[in-house]
């Protein structure tokens, strides 16, 4: 699997590391979160949550996605924030807009200090529900299963918590392969 791409923020403590992480799930109308936190024990489950943007122009919404989501970083002070890679649509408006509201989203990380990493879909989807062509529903249903939720959240929430586990599972991949542990923990 391919390292993610960080984008280092300068007097970051904490670049690529989990801790407390923040998912993302941008979209023009409703930009999903969810926010995890990662140790050596595993992730855990702290709040998930949708920014659901009113009608307006484009500039507005953008806006309103930075804002809002600069509250949530500012709340819940993640270590790190995730987002999916940018993927071009069959629809070059729609990819355009999509990877604005991505853009609000990662200036109102970068704006307090806070790396981004990204993760292509693929790599998401093959984290958490095992294979990378997976559809929103197995993403839900996994997500709701692996963190041990009563329901599935939204679709938007879902996506942005799929992108927490997929970071916390390759930094613990990652760590565990930096002490030359094999998966469950034992030497190799």
């Amino acid at each position: 699997m391919p390292s993610p791409r960080v984008l280092p923020v300068s007097g970051s403590a904490n670049t690529a590391g989990a801790g407390r992480v923040l998912g993302i799930d941008p979209g023009s109308r409703v930009t999903g979160f969810g926010v995890l936190e990662s140790d050596a024990r595993g992730v855990s489950y702290v709040e998930h949550g949708s920014v659901r943007l009113a009608d307006g122009g484009l500039c507005d919404r953008l806006g309103a996605i930075y804002t809002k989501l600069g509250a949530v970083i500012d709340r819940c002070r993640p270590d790190v924030v995730v987002i999916e890679k940018v993927f071009m649509a069959r629809n070059a408006q729609s990819a355009l807009v999509l990877g604005q509201a991505r853009g609000a989203a990662v200036v109102a990380a970068v704006d307090r200090g806070v790396a981004v990493v990204e993760y292509s879909a693929l790599e998401v989807k093959q984290a958490v529900v095992g294979r990378g062509r997976a559809d929103k529903r197995q993403v839900q249903h996994m997500v709701r299963a692996l963190l041990g939720l009563t329901k599935a959240p939204a679709a938007d929430a879902a996506d942005a918590l799929a992108c927490a586990i997929c970071h916390a599972h390759h930094v613990a991949g990652a760590v565990r392969f930096e002490r030359g542990l094999a998966p469950g923990g034992t030497p190799r």
